[in-house]
């Protein structure tokens, strides 16, 4: 990765490129659904009171914590951080893509989109009292390209550099030709203190708490258990426009449990107020206790709008016994999913079959015209069946053993030259398939159980290895397993960050979320073409080939998906009448109601 350096310029090295006329806001395609004078989002109630507070568990599926860094690799960041750090701008979550000006009151792009320039607000401020200059912006830049984490770094590679115009200006200048999403991406990163991080080495990981500009602080905590943020009477931005009605709470506590149960005992017992839960036999079956029987615990199914985006099973294809893409489709059979969603899910789930699940990027049926003048320069490099119906997870019979499904993994097996023993199948070489699902909590178990059964009986070494949190994470990062489970899912305009997940790069960076170590010419021209769409059509479409291709590849055994979040939480709380579409929006719009609260304290 090249340096990039941010750097003082005159007016007299020569004009930047044509502006447009500076704009409050940015999305992607130009669409902004405010007006320069809003005065606050429709998702938000203007007047909520604040106070009181919000302790929950979160949404990241994080069981510990040990830095309050999270912006590089090194580490297990604490959830919430980024409550302490301001933005260029902020998005819209009731709008794809589109955000609006928090320390930059507006942005001009260039008419080549080959820079943008941001007029920053003087009074915004650190928590502190000292200012936010266009050197912290600028600076912030440098340490985040140059030793940010790999996933920050590789969607702002295409930044060339942030130059300081004057105290309150800055221009970001973009190489190459595909510039679109990266305005939105400079406008969304944290804005960090040049005078503080030349004290504190930012390459490291630390529980000292930051200097932000951001509406909290870090009030306490103890590591792996809790930490609490307060808000800041004195936040410089309360009454900004984008700001309005938000940020309500006067503590934010995230708790951290090892252990599922303990965490849902925690709601029982009252010591959290909110847990969404992720467990379809608990949500079916646990929560029959008195507290939901007489309605001081609220039990909800919240509509969510945002993509399902991809959760599976993931191989690691830097491992020699998954370069056969037979071998990867036989695993696949093997996982029945119809008896798994009746007997251990309670029905409650639907099949993943893409990606882009629950998008206009998920790719259906045969490919359409547009997509095929974009799959036929690459024919060479794709697999046949990326041009026939999008490929499909096998639908079984609901037996638990479907020996129709098993036959085939079998011969798929015998036709990539592991061959069966009696019990076990080998190589030529008499190594066995082994195959070791990574976890991390044994929940997992259970669902594991029947489908590793269906494994041996094809002949497969499959065994599972529980781990505690930080192995998991250290493991994942360094790519170090076979199978493991996860979920990722994709903004509503998806771009540049797709490379993190597919792009060849990502394949061999350690941390990135190409968890597979897809690498592959045919995938990064199709992530390419994504990134360079200019309409939102264009952009489908592109979408939709590249999920027929990665489908093809078969790289993951594809799980279950559903359209809503499962919240369970103590009435004590304040919610706008509209939700925001893309967000829950708990944290962020709920406020906390004295007199429900005084109610629930008192046993009503």
């Amino acid at each position: 990765m090249r340096h990039f350096a941010a750097a003082v310029i005159a007016l007299c090295l020569g004009a930047a490129s044509a502006e447009a006329a500076p704009r409050h806001g940015i999305s992607t395609f130009g669409d902004l659904k405010y007006p320069a004078d809003f005065t606050h989002f429709d998702y938000v109630n203007p007047d909520a009171p604040k106070g009181g507070r919000i302790a929950t568990i979160g949404t990241a599926a994080m069981d510990t914590f040990d830095s309050f860094n999270a912006y590089i690799l090194k580490g297990d960041a604490a959830q919430g951080l980024e409550m302490l750090f301001d933005t260029l701008m902020v998005r819209a979550m009731d709008e794809p893509d589109a955000v609006y000006g928090l320390v930059a009151k507006n942005s001009d792009i260039a008419d080549d989109r080959k820079s943008v320039t941001f007029t920053l607000r003087p009074e915004a401020k650190f928590s502190d009292g000292s200012p936010v200059t266009a050197e912290d912006v600028c600076n912030s830049f440098r340490l985040l390209s140059t030793q940010g984490h790999e996933r920050i770094r590789i969607t702002i590679r295409d930044v060339e550099a942030c130059d300081i115009i004057g105290p309150h200006t800055v221009r970001y200048r973009f190489k190459g030709e595909r510039t679109r999403d990266l305005p939105l991406t400079v406008a969304g990163l944290p804005i960090l203190s040049k005078a503080y991080y030349a004290k504190a080495d930012f390459s490291k990981s630390t529980l000292e708490a930051p200097l932000g500009s951001g509406p909290y602080v870090i009030k306490s905590f103890k590591p792996g258990e809790y930490v609490t943020y307060g808000r800041r009477d004195d936040y410089w931005a309360k009454d900004l426009p984008v700001n309005k009605g938000r940020y309500n709470f006067n503590e934010v506590r995230y708790d951290y449990f090892r252990e599922r149960i303990a965490g849902f005992e925690a709601l029982k017992a009252g010591a959290i107020d909110l847990r969404e839960e992720f467990t379809s036999k608990d949500w079916a079956t646990g929560y029959d206790f008195a507290a939901v029987k007489d309605g001081r615990v609220i039990r909800m199914e919240m509509p969510d709008d945002t993509p399902s985006g991809a959760q599976g099973w993931f191989f690691n294809l830097r491992r020699p016994q998954f370069q056969d893409i037979r071998v990867r489709e036989a695993i696949n059979f093997a996982f029945d999913f119809e008896w798994t969603n009746r007997n251990l899910f309670f029905g409650l789930y639907d099949r993943t079959q893409s990606f882009f699940q629950r998008s206009p990027l998920q790719a259906d049926g045969t490919p359409k015209p547009d997509e095929l003048a974009l799959l036929d320069p690459l024919k060479p490099s794709l697999r046949p069946e990326m041009f026939g119906p999008a490929v499909l997870a096998p639908v079984s019979n609901g037996s638990g053993q479907d020996r129709a499904l098993l036959r085939r993994a079998s011969a798929l097996l015998d036709e990539a030259g592991w061959k069966t023993d009696g019990t076990l199948r080998r190589n030529a070489a008499g190594q066995t398939l082994d195959l070791e699902f990574l976890i991390e909590s044994p929940v997992f178990e259970r669902v594991l159980g029947p489908y590793l059964k269906n494994l041996r009986l094809i002949g497969v070494n499959a065994t599972i290895r529980t781990v505690d949190d930080a192995q998991y994470l250290k493991r994942t990062k360094e790519f170090d397993f076979d199978v493991v489970g996860s979920r990722f899912s994709t903004s509503q305009t998806p771009g540049d960050e797709l490379r993190v997940f597919f792009g060849s790069q990502s394949a061999k960076t350690p941390g990135t979320y190409n968890l597979s170590g897809v690498a592959s010419p045919a995938i990064d021209a199709l992530l390419d073409k994504v990134v360079e769409a200019q309409s939102r059509e264009e952009l489908n479409t592109t979408g939709q080939a590249l999920d027929r291709v990665l489908r093809a590849e078969q790289f993951w055994v594809p799980n279950w998906y559903k359209g809503t979040n499962w919240l369970a939480f103590w009435d004590k709380f304040g919610r706008p009448p509209t939700k925001p579409k893309y967000d829950r929006g708990i944290v962020d719009t709920w406020w906390y109601d004295e007199a429900k609260a005084t109610r629930i304290a008192n046993g009503n």
